[in-house]
């Protein structure tokens, strides 16, 4: 049986971004259970203290969406007793290098030239229509998990705003979440306790000027615009939710009913 989480949010020391998605609202007027779903950024730096809340949570899976360049900066997720760890990278380990490599050498023209005006709000509108588009069978992959046993759950990328958001999205989209409730939920990432922390070794003493934040904080924003894009390129593809769940992700009605009635209250 599900253990029951407090109602109030906990405080984690070393992992950001955590919360339940327990809660939200369907369009049939059910919600998504609490202690069922959680999302947070990584676990590499998770204190003893945060580990055994974790730990309490009865989870059954953790999902961890980052790429083997993201494990070789922050580390391996602590391990937790009894809980089945899937690594299901949703981008490629080149994505982003290029950005730390200029933000660390400080060649500030560069960052400028790929990041200033609106090109650093664009590549991530960009990198959300692809991440809907070409991760389809990892998407396919987690909802299937969470239909037959992999629940309560646990989804992560490195700052979990991202890969992790729009992973928890398209399992809210397929409950029947309300559209504004999963925006909302997005959102939340921007708290400034949230906020991944920049753990990155700099040698210029540019790095982490006023104007490199500036330029970089298209990259750290949640931003509704970037998940309006991935909803948008779900319709734009296969023309609806309903076909994008069972075309593209191979989710028939029977299994949408599972995650439905494992997840939903």
């Amino acid at each position: 049986m599900t253990q029951q989480i407090p109602s109030t949010e906990p405080e984690l020391s070393g992992v950001r971004n955590f919360r339940d998605v327990g809660g939200l609202p369907t369009v049939d007027g059910r919600r998504v259970r609490h202690g069922v779903l959680f999302r947070s950024g990584h676990l590499a730096h998770a204190t003893e203290e945060d580990a055994a809340f974790l730990d309490s949570l009865g989870l059954h899976t953790v999902f961890d969406f980052r790429n083997a360049s993201d494990q070789k900066l922050e580390g391996p997720d602590v391990e937790l007793p009894g809980v089945r760890n899937v690594n299901l990278p949703l981008s490629d380990p080149a994505d982003g290098s290029e950005f730390w490599k200029m933000v660390r050498d400080g060649e500030m023209e560069q960052l400028r030239g790929i990041l200033g005006g609106d090109k650093g709000a664009n590549r991530m509108i960009a990198s959300y229509r692809t991440i809907v588009t070409e991760r389809t069978a990892e998407h396919s992959q987690v909802l299937h998990a969470l239909a037959e046993d992999s629940v309560p759950a646990l989804m992560h990328c490195a700052a979990g705003k991202d890969r992790a958001g729009l992973s928890i999205a398209v399992t809210l989209l397929a409950l029947g979440v309300e559209r504004e409730a999963i925006v909302a939920d997005y959102l939340e990432s921007n708290a400034k306790h949230r906020r991944y922390k920049v753990r990155r070794s700099g040698s210029s003493a540019a790095a982490y000027s006023p104007e490199v934040m500036e330029l970089l904080s298209p990259l750290f924003d949640a931003r509704a615009e970037y998940l309006t894009a991935a909803f948008e390129t779900v319709e734009q593809t296969w023309g609806s939710v309903d076909a994008y769940l069972e075309q593209g992700l191979g989710i028939t009605p029977e299994i949408r009913e599972r995650l439905r009635e494992r997840l939903l209250d």
